[in-house]
C-alpha cells in the first residue's frame, strides 16, 4: 500500500494536485491531522492562510471561488474541526460555489475505535457536498482529489469533501513509529486496546 523507500508522503502529493489545479491559496486552521499538507503546499509556492476558526477558511475559500471562478480550497483537521465547518460548507452549496474541503482524520487503524477527534465525518458531508471520499491509500490520494476537483466545477458547482487520515498523509518512517506497537501487549487491557 505505500512505498516504504520513498521519500515523498501524502502531505506532498495533496499539494501537487493543488499546484496543477492552479489552486494559489490554501486556508486552514491549523492542526496536526493535516500538517503534512500545509508544509508541502509552501513548499510549493502555495499560499497557506491561518484563520482563528475553521468556519472561516470555508467562508474564504468560498469567496476565492466566487471572485475567480476557481475552486476555493479549505484544509481543517478532524472531528471538532471539520463540525465546525458545517455553516460554511452549507452556504457554498447553497450559492452553488466550488469549494474543496480537505479534513484530516484519525489514523485508518484506530477509526471506530474513539480514536483523538474521530467522528463519522463522511455521514455529517454527504448531505452537503456534491462529492464525498476518504482516502485511504496514499496511491489514492492523486485520482481522489482530481475527481474531487472536478466534481466542484462540473454540472451545477458545489462544495466537495475529502477525508485524509494521518496516516496516509506522514512519512512511512513516522506512521510505523508513532502508531505501529512495537512489541504486543501482554496484559489483557493492552490487547483490547490494540485489538
Amino acid at each position: 500500500q505505500v512505498d516504504k523507500a520513498s521519500i515523498q508522503h501524502g502531505g506532498e502529493s495533496v499539494a501537487a494536485v493543488l499546484r496543477a489545479h492552479g489552486v494559489r491559496f490554501l486556508f486552514t486552521l491549523v492542526g496536526g491531522h493535516i500538517s503534512p499538507i500545509l508544509v508541502a503546499c509552501e513548499k510549493l509556492g502555495i499560499r497557506v492562510v491561518d484563520t482563528r476558526h475553521e468556519v472561516t477558511a470555508v467562508f474564504a475559500a468560498d469567496a476565492v471561488a466566487r471572485l475567480t471562478g476557481t475552486v476555493g480550497v479549505a484544509a481543517v483537521t478532524a472531528g471538532p474541526g471539520l463540525t465546525n465547518t458545517v455553516t460554511a460548507v452549507k452556504n457554498a452549496q447553497i450559492a452553488q460555489s466550488p469549494v474543496l474541503l480537505l479534513g484530516g482524520a484519525a489514523s485508518t487503524l484506530l477509526q471506530n475505535r474513539g480514536a483523538l477527534q474521530a467522528i463519522d465525518q463522511m455521514a455529517l458531508f454527504r448531505p452537503l457536498c456534491k462529492f464525498c471520499a476518504s482516502v485511504r491509500k496514499v496511491r489514492d490520494i492523486v485520482p481522489t482529489l482530481r475527481a474531487a476537483m472536478a466534481a466542484a466545477q462540473s454540472g451545477t458547482p458545489g462544495p466537495v469533501f475529502v477525508e485524509l487520515p494521518i496516516d496516509v498523509l506522514y512519512p512511512y518512517f513516522i506512521v510505523q513509529k508513532e502508531m505501529v506497537p512495537t512489541k504486543p501487549p501482554k496484559d489483557l487491557m493492552g490487547r483490547v486496546v490494540s485489538w
